[in-house]
């Protein structure tokens, strides 16, 4: 047997194992994640880590035109110094991050799904002052995108379960 047709083989197998556990992808049409775009409303950003946030989950989800469901959230972030000279200096910072997360239903107020996620970024403080800022203020964005993606997989994954039409 040549490699191409092991190759071949194997491509239909596994067609044939994803096709029989009930996995459907979640933007196809009728999928669960259709559903989701543009029907989540954020709740107001009223800080830059908050704002970034939203922006990223208006990225992957869309703007909220006449939505369906309100996404709350709380942010909570703790800067550590990690790495430090025989002198005492610091030169490296861990962000670490979570956002406790609740959806649900406008117009019912009922909690449909929620949870908290949890991450880290790290930064170097070893430049000068404005570079040591500047790098703080990547690794806070680097963050909540992280943390907004996490929300979205999730929401993604249970949407199936609560996002009826």
């Amino acid at each position: 047997m040549s490699y191409f047709s092991r190759r071949k083989i194997l491509a239909w197998v596994a067609l044939a194992a994803t096709a029989g556990c009930g996995f459907s992808p979640a933007y196809a049409p009728g999928g669960a994640g259709v559903a989701l775009q543009n029907n989540i409303e954020a709740a107001a950003p009223t800080d830059k880590l908050a704002f970034d946030l939203v922006e990223r989950l208006e990225e992957r989800l869309g703007p909220a035109q006449a939505p369906r469901f309100a996404l709350d959230y709380k942010i909570s972030t703790a800067r550590d110094g990690v790495a430090i000279t025989p002198d005492n200096a610091t030169t490296r910072f861990n962000l670490t991050g979570s956002v406790d997360w609740t959806l649900s239903d406008k117009t019912t107020g009922t909690r449909l799904t929620g949870g908290r996620v949890d991450n880290f970024t790290s930064y170097s403080a070893t430049g000068s002052t404005v570079a040591g800022l500047s790098a703080e203020e990547d690794a806070q964005l680097r963050l909540m995108r992280i943390l907004a993606d996490q929300i979205v997989s999730r929401l993604l994954a249970t949407s199936e379960q609560w996002a009826k039409e």
